[in-house]
């Protein structure tokens, strides 16, 4: 490691810059599930196009990741980042001229692009800016609550835009604070860069995009359309893609992703909680957020404040995850947080849908996510520091493929629910969405039509979360088995 950033004299003002970018980029994954209706309400998009805005972005990051966190290792990683800020900032600004469905999953892709190269690079900035293995826990603690308070904050962000704004507010809040990253991180942030990083692998990059990208599209559609051809050959695709491409990491020096790392169990067993946290917060998020508004009848602003005990819970418990794994040891703190998250949103299954008892689950959640503090600190604990970047992106991947596959799993087991509940002669339009039922009982004059789409809706939405619950709660028993018992993370530095 070189001298100039041991101890980094000004690392705590450069993990501000960092911490407020990541808020910003996993914000966004969250503020369009509240402005959804209104922009289906605009620019009246089809189911597929709907699909298609909240999926893009998740699939360019998905498919960026591996090959952006390379070349910012090789490129610079502060170069990356400023260059990142400034893709989503531009895109954000974008929004203003989409006027078609088509268009505004455009906006979403570029901003998937900014997301790709600000994510791992935050991360393993951390890595380089603290070296001290205690100050680089609490970094990760800090960088681990913001990305939970992302999530949360994203809803209510979106529904205080949404009072007083077009759905366009959702997006242009970026701008203004993408300006101050760019600035503030040319002024603060270090750079660093992997100093011996071998050649480019071109069809590297290739496989890994396109497996990726197949993976994600596979996942979605085999759920929401079943085994047709593109899904099964998208599927097929990915296989063949990511297959070839972990054997020719494992066969060269200087691979694009170090799949090594997976040789330690304590870097699988971080991994594993990142997935499986993504996969049950960002289906169960989505139905929730959808029950609120279309159930209950919230309104934007008031289902984000719903949402809250989830953020509470996670903001406070955050940062005290380092100092808790310190005491009873990384294991206990990591299982035990997954097995927490899968009650609370396991529960939901059995008890009768009521805000109450989302609200209880929902502190539960909060409270387990809390742990994924730790996961960032084992992942990294278990790479080299030149391989930071590596880490970094493998744990993104993770976060952003979990989330797309709750997305998809728990929503198409959620909708198929949904669909099974209802009357045996419903209409296409009642059987696509309950957005589709709500209209359709309005145009008919039909108010039994709107209660029996709710009761199914709702009821779909309790099994969708205890399907989420069991993921979370197998995933538990694996992180116990995996992490080495006694992992002291103050002490794993290399």
């Amino acid at each position: 490691m070189n001298g100039e950033t041991a101890g980094h004299p000004r690392r705590w003002a450069a993990l501000g810059v960092l911490s407020i970018s990541l808020l910003l980029v996993v914000m966004d994954m969250t503020i369009l599930n509240v402005a959804l209706p209104e922009i289906a309400t605009d620019l009246r998009p089809d189911a597929l196009a709907l699909l298609w805005m909240v999926d893009v972005y998740s699939l360019v990051v998905a498919g960026l990741l591996v090959t952006v966190s390379s070349l910012g290792d090789r490129w610079g990683r502060k170069r990356m980042l400023i260059a990142g800020f400034a893709v989503f900032g531009l895109a954000s600004a974008a929004v203003l001229f989409a006027e078609t469905p088509g268009q505004v999953i455009a906006v979403r892709a570029l901003l998937g692009v900014g997301g790709a190269m600000i994510m791992p690079s935050t991360l393993s900035m951390i890595r380089t800016l603290f070296t001290d293995p205690g100050e680089r826990a609490r970094a990760l603690g800090v960088w681990a609550t913001m990305a939970a308070a992302g999530g949360a904050l994203g809803p209510i962000v979106g529904g205080l835009l949404l009072e007083a704004f077009s759905w366009h507010a959702a997006f242009l809040v970026n701008v203004p604070v993408m300006l101050v990253a760019v600035v503030a991180g040319i002024a603060l942030l270090p750079e660093s860069r992997d100093l011996s990083p071998g050649r480019w692998d071109a069809l590297g990059t290739v496989l890994s995009m396109a497996g990726m990208v197949g993976l994600v599209y596979a996942i979605k559609h085999l759920f929401t359309d079943g085994l047709t051809g593109p899904t099964v050959a998208s599927g097929l695709l990915a296989a063949v893609c990511l297959t070839w491409f972990v054997r020719r990491c494992l066969g060269r020096p200087d691979p694009l992703l170090e799949v090594r790392l997976f040789r330690s169990g304590a870097f699988t067993s971080g991994t594993l909680a990142a997935l499986t946290t993504s996969i049950g917060l960002a289906g169960a998020m989505l139905l929730l957020v959808q029950w609120m508004q279309l159930v209950e009848g919230y309104s934007p602003l008031k289902t984000g404040v719903a949402m809250l005990p989830l953020a509470i819970g996670s903001a406070i418990f955050s940062p005290l995850a380092p100092a808790i794994a310190a005491r009873i040891g990384a294991r206990t703190v990591l299982a035990g947080g997954l097995a927490l998250s899968s009650v609370g949103l396991g529960l939901l299954g059995f008890v009768p849908l009521t805000y109450p008892w989302v609200a209880f689950g929902g502190t539960l959640i909060g409270v387990g996510m809390a742990s994924l503090a730790v996961a960032s600190a084992v992942i990294m604990s278990g790479a080299p520091v030149e391989k930071a970047g590596s880490a970094a992106a493998i744990e993104e991947t993770s976060y952003e493929v979990g989330g797309a596959l709750g997305v998809a799993v728990l929503g198409s087991v959620a909708a198929a629910l949904y669909r099974g509940g209802l009357p045996a002669g419903a209409g296409p339009e009642v059987r696509e969405s309950l957005g589709g039922a709500l209209e359709a009982a309005r145009a008919l004059d039909a108010p039994a039509l709107a209660v029996q789409a709710q009761a199914a809706f709702t009821a779909s939405v309790g099994t969708a979360c205890l399907v989420g619950g069991l993921v979370m709660g197998v995933a538990a028993v694996a992180v116990w088995r995996l992490t080495p018992a006694r992992l002291d993370l103050a002490a794993a530095h290399h």
